[in-house]
C-alpha cells in the first residue's frame, strides 16, 4: 500500500478519541480554509507542515 494513501481507519480511530467540541472546532478552522484559501495555497501548506 502507498504510504500516501488515506488510512481512513486510523482517522476514525483518533477521531473516536476527540472530544466532540474539539472535534467540532477543527471541522470549522477546516472548512474555513477551504473557504478563504486557493488550492495551490493549501498544498504549499500542507507540503510546508511535513
Amino acid at each position: 500500500m502507498n504510504t500516501n494513501n488515506f488510512d481512513m481507519a486510523k482517522m476514525m480511530e483518533i477521531l473516536s478519541k476527540m472530544d466532540k467540541k474539539d472535534l467540532e472546532a477543527g471541522i470549522a478552522k477546516a472548512n474555513q480554509i477551504l473557504q478563504t484559501k486557493s488550492k495551490d495555497e493549501i498544498l504549499k501548506e500542507i507540503n510546508k507542515n511535513k
